[in-house]
């Protein structure tokens, strides 16, 4: 079957918009609260996620300019011009080490979590690999219905997770919120810190703005993308406080589950919501690993022109699908995943603010003739 090619490999600031919080919506919707309460008091976590956020948008918009200041230049392009080719492929690869290592995990944890909830039966290394084959099929084809399908997505799963907070009102207790502010500063920090695996991926400015049309307006759209994630977050910590309190949300492995559970729709027309969630979870998972496998993809292939895209894919796939099953334990997933999801965050602040320093100091202008 040969997929569908569009006339070009052009995106919309809007299709762009909209990806930002697709790749953010991953595997750590699930276990955010749990890890936020547990290292903040009552209801504080919301401040350190709200802190992050607010910091990573700020990141991303240098990342918006930096990336805007060369256009039509690919990252190896451009960072060549500024910091020399030798060290700008050596850039390359630690971000291809990262968006590898990360599709891969996203892809164990769909395994381990379908496994959980929806095919106790099923082996995880077959669901595992029924995932990838899926999002190979997916990053086989247009880079541009890529992003169309993240255009699709989107809406179903802010749908669903506004649906999950919406239908648990009644259960908030608002005794569960007090007293406020009790945490210390470190304990502000670390929630801040547990919130880097919930913002992984907001640094994909840097590899799609090559592909945008007449980016007029991009750091508007940066804005509206971090922010949609970063209000649903808050949103899903504040109502799992509000119904378990913080003790009980930092025992559960996995609240907002816990939260679809509790639903309860007259008429009995769903019996289990949680399965419903689940799946439409899956498809934010499916939008995350995509993307990132796909960056590692036009990273590679930025760096070994004569390969196609589809040669590169193949190459990738066996690699991540050994990355993903190698962990024999759950534990071991989660420390890997957690490790891998702090070192990329620092790194691309780094790299975006160091990139775009460099920029400043040599007086890059986006008139410029690179």
């Amino acid at each position: 079957m040969n997929p569908f090619k569009y006339s070009d490999e052009q995106v919309s600031e809007s299709e762009f918009m909209i990806a930002l919080p697709s790749v953010l919506f991953g595997v750590a919707i699930l276990s955010l609260p749990r890890d936020i309460a547990l290292v903040t008091l009552f209801s504080d976590g919301w401040v350190s996620i709200l802190l992050a956020g607010i910091i990573f948008t700020f990141i991303a918009i240098l990342g918006t300019k930096l990336a805007a200041l060369f256009p039509e230049k690919s990252f190896l392009s451009y960072t060549s011009f500024l910091v020399t080719k030798p060290v700008a492929i050596v850039l390359t690869f630690i971000n291809i080490f990262f968006t590898i290592f990360l599709s891969a995990y996203s892809i164990r944890s769909v395994a381990y979590i379908s496994q959980q909830y929806l095919f106790d039966h099923t082996p995880m290394e077959v669901l595992a690999l029924t995932f990838l084959l899926v999002v190979i099929y997916a990053v086989s084809g247009s880079r541009a219905g890529l992003f169309r399908l993240n255009v699709l997505f989107l809406p179903i799963i802010l749908f669903t997770f506004l649906f999950v907070g919406l239908f648990n009102i009644k259960w908030i207790e608002l005794e569960n919120y007090l007293p406020m502010f009790q945490s210390s500063v470190m304990d502000y920090l670390k929630g801040i810190t547990k919130s880097f695996g919930a913002l992984t991926g907001f640094g994909i400015m840097l590899f799609y703005v090559v592909f945008i049309k007449k980016p007029k307006h991009l750091t508007k759209k940066v804005v509206i993308g971090m922010s949609i994630p970063i209000v649903f977050y808050v949103m899903i910590f504040l109502v799992t406080i509000g119904i378990y309190g913080n003790l009980v949300t930092g025992n559960l492995e996995h609240p907002t589950i816990a939260l679809a559970k509790r639903i309860d729709i007259p008429g009995g027309i769903f019996e289990r919501v949680d399965a419903v969630v689940f799946t439409i979870w899956i498809m934010a998972i499916f939008n995350t690993a995509a993307i990132l496998l796909d960056i590692s993809i036009l990273l590679l292939s930025s760096i070994f022109k004569k390969m196609k895209k589809r040669m590169l894919t193949f190459i990738l796939s066996p690699i991540i699908y050994y990355i993903a099953m190698f962990p024999q334990q759950v534990d071991q997933v989660k420390k890997i995943l957690n490790f891998i999801s702090q070192f990329n965050i620092y790194f691309i602040c780094a790299l975006i603010v160091g990139l775009f320093v460099i920029a400043k100091i040599r007086g890059v202008k986006s008139n410029d003739k690179k």
